[in-house]
C-alpha cells in the first residue's frame, strides 16, 4: 500500500479575522504546524492551492474530500470556502476529520460548536518555535488517534448513524490523482518561490512569481497584494513606472476593508508623492492609513499615518493647515505610543518576532514628544537588532518627524 493522503482545508496567505480585526498568516500555520505534523504521521499532505491547476481543482477537491484518509480543517478567520468544504467532508465521511483553529477565535459556528477542536497560538505574522514544536507533537498524537479508530466525528453521522456515505470508484480517484502527479508546478510552489525571493530582496523575481500566481488565481486578494508590493519594490523598469504599475494592481481590489491592502496602497501612494510631489498621492496615503489604523489599532499602521500627516505638513503653505496636521500627527503618535508601551510591558513581549520594529516605534514616538532619554534608549535597542537597510528605513522615518 502507498502512503495515505491528508487533505488540508484552510485559507492561504494572510487573511483577516473580521471578528478581531487581526491579520493571520495562514501559510505559517500550514508550514510550521500542519504539514510537519501530517508528514510525521506518515501521510502525504495536500492543500488546495497545491492542486490549483486549470480543470483539476474542483474535481480533485471533491475527490479528496470523499477519499482522503484524513482531512484537517483550519476554520480560523471564518474562511467561507474552508467552512463549506468542511461541511462537504462531514456529509461524505463519518470519521477522520480534525478541526483546528487559532486560539483567539472565540465564536464557533453553531453546527460545530460541540465538536472537539485543536487550538494553536498565532501572533498574526508568526508562530513561535516553541508553539510549533508543541503543536506538531500534539497534532501528531491526535492524527494517530483519529485514523486508528472509526468513531464518528461528523455531526451528521453522529446523530443519524443510518446514513450511508458515498463511495468514489477507485479507478476515478486514481485517474484524478494520476493527472495531478503529472503536473510539474503548482500554485504553492510559485508562492514559496516568491516568498524566498522577497526574503533575499530579489523583488524583480518575486514580482514575476506573484504575477503568475495572480494569473492562476485572479480573485485572491493576498496574491494581488503581494504582486503590487513586490512590483513597487522592484523599481523595474524604473521607480516611477514600477510605482505606477503597482498602483494599478492594488487599485483593482479597492475599495477594501482589508488592513494589508490599505497599508500597501498607502505605501505606494506615499512613495509616489515623495517621487513627484503630487499632493493627491499623500492625501490618498493618509486616507488609506487612517482607515487601516481605525480598523486594527496596529502600531505600524498608526505610525505610517502620522508620518504621512507630517509629510503633508512639510509641503503645505497654509499655517493653519500645518498646525492642524502636526497636532493630529502628534496625537496619533500618542495613541501609537500607548499601544507599543502595552506590548513592551506585556508578559508576551519576549515571544514577539517583531521586537526590533516595536523598539523603532517606541524611539520614533518618544522623539516626537521630546523624551530624549527614552528615544535614545530604544533607538540603541533597535540598532542592535536591525540590518543596514532597516536602519536606513528607520532614519528616513525619523527625518519626517523632525
Amino acid at each position: 500500500m502507498g502512503p495515505k493522503i491528508c487533505f488540508v482545508i484552510m485559507g492561504f496567505g494572510k487573511k483577516t479575522d473580521y471578528m478581531s480585526s487581526r491579520n493571520i498568516d495562514l501559510d505559517k500555520t500550514y508550514l510550521k504546524i500542519i504539514k510537519p505534523a501530517v508528514e510525521k504521521s506518515g501521510f502525504i499532505c495536500i492543500r488546495a492551492d497545491e492542486i490549483n491547476d486549470s480543470g483539476l481543482i474542483d474535481k480533485t477537491m471533491y475527490a479528496l474530500l470523499i477519499q482522503a484518509d484524513l482531512v484537517i480543517a483550519d476554520i480560523s478567520t471564518y474562511n467561507p470556502n474552508a467552512l463549506y468544504e468542511l461541511g462537504v467532508r462531514h456529509a461524505v465521511k463519518p470519521y477522520s476529520t480534525i478541526i483546528i483553529k487559532e486560539s483567539e477565535l472565540m465564536k464557533i459556528p453553531f453546527d460545530i460548536d460541540h465538536t472537539r477542536m485543536f487550538t494553536y497560538e498565532h501572533s498574526g505574522d508568526e508562530i513561535s518555535d516553541e508553539e510549533s514544536i508543541r503543536c506538531i507533537n500534539e497534532l501528531n498524537s491526535l492524527i494517530i488517534h483519529a485514523v486508528s479508530n472509526e468513531n464518528a466525528d461528523s455531526p451528521l453521522y453522529e446523530h443519524i448513524n443510518s446514513v450511508v456515505p458515498p463511495i468514489l470508484p477507485k479507478e476515478v480517484f486514481e485517474k484524478i490523482v494520476g493527472d495531478l502527479a503529472k503536473k510539474e508546478k503548482h500554485l504553492f510552489a510559485l508562492v514559496q518561490s516568491a516568498q524566498l525571493a522577497s526574503a533575499k530582496s530579489d523583488f524583480i523575481s518575486a514580482s514575476k512569481y506573484w504575477k503568475k500566481a495572480v494569473e492562476i488565481s485572479p480573485n485572491d486578494e493576498y496574491y494581488i497584494q503581494q504582486y503590487a508590493l513586490t512590483k513597487y519594490k522592484s523599481k523595474e523598469p524604473s521607480q516611477s513606472v514600477a510605482l505606477t504599475d503597482a498602483l494599478t494592481i492594488i487599485n483593482s481590489i479597492l475599495p477594501s476593508n482589508n488592513p494589508e491592502t490599505l497599508g500597501i496602497s498607502g505605501a505606494i501612494n506615499k512613495n509616489l508623492f515623495l517621487l513627484n510631489g503630487d499632493i493627491e498621492y499623500i492625501n490618498r496615503a493618509i486616507d488609506n492609513y487612517e482607515k487601516g489604523f481605525k480598523l486594527t489599532d496596529d502600531y505600524y499602521t498608526g505610525e505610517n499615518y502620522a508620518n504621512c500627516l507630517n509629510l503633508k505638513a512639510k509641503s503645505s503653505f497654509d499655517q493653519e493647515e500645518i498646525n492642524a496636521l502636526k497636532y493630529l500627527a502628534k496625537e496619533t503618535r500618542k495613541k501609537v505610543l500607548k499601544l507599543v508601551e502595552e506590548i513592551y510591558k506585556s508578559d508576551e513581549f519576549d515571544k514577539k518576532t517583531d521586537k526590533k520594529w516595536i523598539y523603532a516605534s517606541l524611539a520614533h514616538c518618544y522623539s516626537s514628544i521630546g523624551n530624549e532619554e527614552k528615544y535614545h534608549q530604544f533607538e540603541q535597542l533597535f540598532f542592535a537588532l536591525a540590518f543596514e537597510w532597516e536602519k536606513e528605513t528607520y532614519l528616513n522615518g525619523l527625518k519626517i518627524i523632525i
